[in-house]
C-alpha cells in the first residue's frame, strides 16, 4: 500500500518537500494520545529476545533511526512510535546554517538509493538544546546527538566549534557523536586524519565532561566508507586509545563508480554525498574490519545500505550491535521497522542464539546458509 501511495503522490514531490510533509504527519500523529499509542502497538511491538544494551541504555530491538532524518530534534517520539529503538538527532552546528542550496536532495528509485548535498541545514545547537530540554518525552527512547562543524566556521577553529555544540548538548544526550565525514561541509572529512582527530575528540571528551558533572556521556565518531582500509585502521587505534565508547560505520559516500548505478547519468552524476542499496557492500567491509580491529572494546553501530531484515543481521554477525538506517524508510514506508524487527527475530529463532546480543560478531558460517536450531547455546 505504501508503494502505491509513494508512487502515486511521494514521487511527484519534491524529495525535501515530501520529506517535510510525511515528516509532519508523524508528528501530528504522536500528539494524539490514542492514535500514537494504537500506532506503537502495532508497529513497534516489544520482543524479548531483541533488547540490547549498549551505551548504557536498554533498547528494545537493535534498528534505530540514522542522523539526517530528525536534524532539529522535532519528532523524536513520532519515530519512536514508528519502532526505532533509537532516535540520532542532526547533525547540528555550533550555528545556525540554511544548507546549501536548492534542489540538494535527489532521490534514485531504481537504484534505492539517495544523493543529498543538504549541508548541515538546521537551527543550530543553541536552539536543539532549548527544544530538548522543554522535552517531555512519551516513549522512553535513546537519543543520540549528532554534531558536526558550522560551514562558516574556519577548519583552524572546528574544535572551538564542536565544543560549543558539546557544552550545549551533551547534557541532553544519551550519545553524542562527532561527525566529520559528511562529504557536504568543505573541508570536514580532512579532520577524519588522526592527527587531526586526536585533538578534536579529546576537546569534546573534555567538554562533555565538563558539562556533565557526574554522568560520563558515551562518546561516539561517525567515519566515511571513503577512507582506505589503512585510515580505518587508524580510527580504529585512535578510538581504542582515546577511550571512546563507539564507531559509527558508515557515512555517505562520494563513490559513484563500481558500485552498479542504474539512474540516469545526469542525476547519479549530481554531488553530494549517495546513501541507500549501493552503499551495502563497502560499509558492510569497514564494519568488518573495524569489528576485526577493535572486538568488543568498542560498540560498533552499522549504517548505509540497510534495507530489509537481512542486511540488518548480517551487520549484527559483523560486529554491530545497533543498526541504523534512513534511505530505506523513504522508500519502503511506516511499517519498515516493525518489518525489520520481525525478520531478525525470524533469523534468531533459526540461530544457535538465544538473544540477538549472543549473536553480536559471529561472522561464521550462518550467512551462508541455514543453521540448526540449538537454542541457549553461546
Amino acid at each position: 500500500m505504501y508503494t502505491l501511495f509513494f508512487r502515486l503522490a511521494f514521487r511527484r514531490l519534491d524529495p525535501e518537500r515530501a520529506h517535510r510533509a510525511a515528516f509532519a504527519w508523524i508528528r501530528c500523529a504522536a500528539r494524539v494520545p490514542g492514535l500514537r499509542a494504537l500506532i506503537a502497538a502495532f508497529l513497534a511491538p516489544r520482543r524479548p529476545e531483541l533488547r540490547v544494551t549498549a551505551f548504557g541504555r536498554r533498547m528494545h530491538g537493535p534498528l534505530g533511526l540514522a542522523a539526517g532524518f530528525d536534524k532539529n530534534a522535532v519528532g523524536i517520539d513520532g519515530m519512536a512510535m514508528l519502532g526505532f529503538g533509537h532516535v540520532e538527532i542532526g547533525t547540528v552546528t555550533g550555528e545556525p546554517q540554511p544548507g546549501n542550496p536548492r534542489p540538494r536532495l535527489f532521490r534514485l528509485p531504481a537504484d534505492g538509493a539517495l544523493i543529498n548535498r543538504m549541508g548541515f541545514n538546521n537551527e543550530g545547537s543553541a536552539a536543539v538544546a532549548a527544544r530538548l530540554a522543554a522535552r517531555r518525552a512519551v516513549f522512553t527512547t535513546t537519543v543520540g546527538v549528532n554534531i558536526g562543524k558550522t560551514k562558516t566556521v574556519p577548519e583552524d577553529e572546528a574544535e572551538r566549534d564542536y565544543v560549543t555544540s558539546t557544552e550545549r548538548l551533551a547534557r541532553h544526550a544519551d550519545y553524542l557523536v562527532v561527525n566529520v565525514s559528511s562529504p557536504n561541509t568543505p573541508g570536514l572529512r580532512s579532520l577524519q586524519a588522526t592527527d587531526r582527530l586526536r585533538p578534536l575528540l579529546g576537546a569534546v571528551r573534555a567538554a562533555a565532561d565538563r558539562s556533565v558533572p557526574g554522568r560520563r556521556v558515551p562518546l561516539l565518531v561517525k567515519i566515511a566508507p571513503d577512507l582506505a582500509d589503512a585510515d580505518v585502521d587508524a580510527v580504529a587505534d585512535l578510538a581504542v586509545e582515546l577511550g571512546l565508547d563507539g564507531i559509527i560505520a558508515t557515512n555517505t559516500t562520494i563513490a559513484r563508480d563500481g558500485l552498479g548505478l542504474t539512474a540516469d547519468p545526469s542525476l547519479a552524476g549530481q554531488t553530494g554525498g549517495l546513501s541507500g542499496a549501493p552503499l551495502k557492500e563497502r560499509s558492510l567491509e569497514v564494519l568488518r574490519r573495524l569489528h576485526a580491529r577493535v572486538g568488543e572494546r568498542i560498540t560498533l553501530v552499522a549504517v548505509g545500505g540497510v534495507e530489509s531484515a537481512e542486511d540488518a543481521w548480517q551487520r549484527v554477525l559483523a560486529g554491530a550491535t545497533l543498526v541504523q538506517g534512513y534511505t530505506a524508510l523513504i522508500y519502503r514506508g511506516p511499517f519498515w521497522a516493525r518489518a525489520v524487527h520481525r525478520g531478525l527475530a525470524a533469523r534468531l529463532a533459526a540461530s544457535p542464539y538465544a538473544t540477538l546480543a549472543d549473536a553480536v560478531g559471529d561472522p561464521g558460517g550462518h550467512l551462508s546458509g541455514p543453521v540448526r536450531p540449538t537454542r541457549g547455546a553461546s
